[in-house]
């Protein structure tokens, strides 16, 4: 089992492929479509899904594909399952197991992730329904105070927990520490936490015995608060996350697949090259949810007619984040894709 899990985990980041996060929970994904004024119905989910999963040549720059618990159940127009539409293009299917984050007892403001009870039955379920890997997802919360060690060590506990019994199914768990970048912290602040996250997490996972040749690592960028008053190049920010995790990361964690945290298409996409353009001893590509699918949502528009050209609008911006997973990103290769 060893071996299939580094297997797995290997062949996700292969070849400069990342990971499509089409997790959005049913609420998220009412949020996206209520700004495009697309009814939040089952079968429009279902239809945008299948839009997304059967883009022509999708698969020269995803690896894997996170479902929603719903999606993983729902197939294509012919009956085929979506996990069975994802593995016969190459690209393998995951999903995501977690609950939520909630409010944690004790510690204003900061929350902790829960879906631990029941996990394992879960897990059973989700490899017969043919996910090969899994994401679980905790948030640290930057302010006055905070995270604080308590935290920091709830949530990295969380992570070791859901990575362990993932392994004993036979899963590749994603391991996801979210510093988020909501507040005005400079990018110091957040290279602070960023590494005191890290720290935490790493230590559960040894302590938990987590084979991490088969795990991978879904972090934040080191990257000032949205509200920040002096924001960074990609060039700093790059240097600061590559310095961030070099001290912290250990080389067994075949790769890490950033998440974009509300960055815009092209700066996730820009930043992310950026990092590349230093590299590391791990796969540094990309996990992104809204940055690979703005522009094909808004292409789509709840219209059919309009299938083709968000496919395009897609499979453009898959391809421009797998160009910078291998540092070889330009603005210049960011122009209107005809369907």
């Amino acid at each position: 089992m060893a071996h299939e899990l580094h297997d797995t985990a290997k062949a996700i980041v292969a070849d400069h492929k990342g990971i499509l996060a089409a997790d959005e929970s049913t609420g998220t994904i009412t949020k996206r479509f209520d700004s495009i004024g697309v009814e939040s119905a089952e079968e429009n989910r279902r239809f945008y899904r299948q839009l997304l999963f059967t883009a022509p040549r999708m698969e020269d720059s995803i690896g894997g594909v996170i479902l929603y618990d719903e999606t993983i159940r729902q197939s294509a127009d012919d009956g085929t399952s979506f996990a069975e539409v994802l593995s016969a293009k190459g690209v393998i299917p995951g999903i995501k197991v977690d609950t939520g984050a909630h409010e944690q007892a004790g510690f204003p403001g900061e929350k902790v992730t829960e879906g631990l009870d029941g996990l394992r039955e879960r897990f059973e379920e989700y490899r017969g329904l043919g996910a090969r890997f899994a994401k679980w997802r905790a948030v640290i919360t930057i302010g006055d105070g905070t995270p604080t060690d308590g935290n920091l060590r709830a949530n990295a506990h969380a992570l070791a927990r859901y990575a362990a019994l993932s392994q004993e199914a036979g899963i590749v768990p994603i391991v996801e520490p979210e510093v988020l970048m909501d507040a005005d912290n400079s990018l110091e602040v957040c290279w602070e936490v960023t590494t005191r996250t890290l720290h935490e997490t790493f230590a559960a996972l040894y302590e938990h015995g987590i084979d991490l040749q088969g795990t991978l690592l879904k972090p934040n960028m080191v990257i000032p608060g949205k509200g920040a008053r002096d924001q960074a190049s990609p060039e700093q920010i790059a240097e600061a996350t590559v310095n961030t995790f070099l001290g912290v990361v250990p080389a067994a964690i075949p790769g890490i697949v950033f998440l974009s945290g509300g960055q815009s298409e092209v700066q996730a996409t820009e930043n992310l090259n950026a990092i590349n353009k230093i590299g590391g001893p791990w796969a540094l590509s990309f996990s992104y949810g809204r940055a690979l699918q703005q522009s094909a949502l808004q292409g789509w528009g709840g219209d059919a007619a309009n299938a083709e050209a968000a496919q395009a609008a897609f499979v453009h911006r898959a391809r421009m984040n797998a160009l910078a997973a291998a540092g070889e990103w330009s603005a210049a290769l960011e122009q209107p894709v005809a369907a």
